[in-house]
């Protein structure tokens, strides 16, 4: 495409981008179509040859967009609600348009010193200390997977060379992350070495169910590797006891990594510092800004205070990479199993510049606002019940009508249906979990163009639809 192509082209995207971000609204939320839709309406093979871009963007509008979930709509609320913000997405075309492969610091240093700029104003925003050192992955997923590979290298050192020798331990909640589940499987660590601990009724960690695992563990043969305490589970957004769990981490000499993917960032919100009391001692610690920090999908965020056990378990350097810099020199190939890395640093940056560290903490606290206005509605509703505390921005809830009673299989079928109703309407979109085993809605609140008329439409099909 040449120059003067590209310049019409990129103005049309831009146009095009901006009246989708001024009106999502007007998209049904969930897509409208059916499996296969999408495969059936696109060519069976590449064309031949090239095609204009009036006829690719043709396309866009006629086969993508109705099978686009549109997680920009102010009526999202499924899952943990997420938006693409403007400086963000313009930070991605940049990323796109300079193509860089930050795998060394010489490949871009931009990119490798832009990231830790911006991971040490993200730390202190949330009040960790000056020991703990970042890094960018992709999602909290692949960040807890190398947090527990430093905790292997720091039990195991030998495994490099030698593979696992014995039996090793990882702990966490009967809440926790799936995510959990599947490091465990990758590490080699076998899913039986993951060991989950009861909740309270609150969904967070029991405590003393922990220390006595531990000591069972031990007597009977295997060796405590790691445990994951979260702040905002996945289900209920519940906070585990942190600074609890450290206490019997520290006496037991045991990894204490934290899952703040999505709650962490609340913890720059005045009145909610509380949250991560306890993760000042953690080894590690992972927030996700594309969750509830306005950045496109996706930049995770791992911090820890042992980037020398990262860098041990992942370090390799074949002679066509060897480079004549040294440190304070990093190279973030060093620090995962990845080699090419993109310039995610960048759409960061330019989020929290644009918003400032208080434009961010005031949409954070009225997400808050709104999920605590939703839940007063739940409370105060006799057809409805709230099935967890709202620590944050997310509310769990059943429909209850009395006329089906404690009857627990109708009250989960009941909702169910309930739900697909809601969503089949295209003006929200709601996820669902189980809590005790019972079957809840899922309200989650964290759009910026959310608004208190958005959530009160909810509140009405919810209870017009049940």
């Amino acid at each position: 495409m040449d120059p003067e192509a590209f310049r019409r082209e990129a103005h049309r995207v831009a146009d095009w981008v901006a009246d989708y971000l001024a009106d999502s609204a007007r998209y049904p939320v969930l897509a409208q179509i059916a499996p296969g839709d999408i495969v059936r309406a696109l060519p069976a093979e590449a064309p031949d040859t090239g095609e204009s871009f009036d006829a690719i963007f043709e396309d866009f509008e006629r086969v993508i967009m109705p099978g686009i979930t549109h997680w920009n709509h102010p009526g999202f609320f499924a899952y943990f609600s997420i938006t693409g913000s403007g400086p963000g997405i313009l930070a991605e075309f940049l990323s796109a348009a300079l193509n860089v492969q930050a795998m060394l610091w010489r490949t871009s240093p931009a990119a490798t010193e832009l990231e830790e700029v911006t991971l040490a104003w993200l730390r202190k925003l949330v009040h960790l200390p000056g020991d703990f050192d970042g890094v960018i992955y992709d999602t909290a997923s692949v960040s807890t997977l190398h947090a527990l590979a430093a905790a292997r290298e720091h039990v195991a050192p030998n495994v490099r060379a030698r593979g696992l020798i014995g039996r090793y331990r990882v702990y966490c909640s009967d809440q926790t992350h799936s995510s959990i589940d599947k490091a465990v499987i990758l590490l080699g660590l076998g899913h039986e070495s993951l060991r989950k601990i009861a909740s309270d009724s609150e969904f967070r960690m029991r405590v003393p169910a922990l220390a006595a695992a531990i000591h069972e563990d031990r007597a009977a043969g295997w060796t405590p590797l790691a445990v994951v305490a979260t702040v905002g589970t996945t289900s209920s957004t519940s906070i585990d006891p942190v600074a609890a769990v450290g206490e019997v981490c520290a006496r037991e000499k045991v990894w204490l990594h934290v899952d703040a993917a999505y709650a962490g960032v609340a913890a720059m919100v005045p009145g909610y510092e509380h949250i991560l009391a306890g993760a000042a001692g953690a080894d590690s610690i992972v927030l996700n800004p594309h969750k509830w920090l306005f950045t496109p999908f996706d930049l995770s965020v791992l911090y820890t205070r042992h980037m020398d056990l990262l860098r041990s378990a992942f370090s390799l350097t074949p002679d066509y990479l060897q480079t004549t810099e040294v440190s304070p020199v990093r190279n973030l190939m060093d620090t995962g199993v990845q080699l090419g890395r993109r310039f995610r640093a960048l759409k960061l940056w330019m989020v929290l510049r644009h918003f400032g560290a208080e434009g961010l903490k005031a949409r954070l606290s009225e997400h808050m606002r709104l999920a605590r206005l939703f839940a007063g509605w739940v409370d105060a509703s006799e057809d409805f019940e709230r099935l967890a505390p709202v620590p944050f921005s997310v509310v769990c809830f059943r429909s209850v009508p009395r006329a089906l009673g404690s009857d627990e299989t109708a009250l989960d079928a009941h909702n169910e249906k309930l739900l697909d109703s809601v969503n089949r309407t295209g003006a929200v979109f709601l996820s669902q979990t189980r809590l005790g085993g019972r079957y809840s809605l899922r309200l989650a609140v964290g759009n910026l163009h959310t608004t208190e008329q958005h959530v009160a439409r909810a509140w009405e099909l919810l209870n017009n639809l049940r």
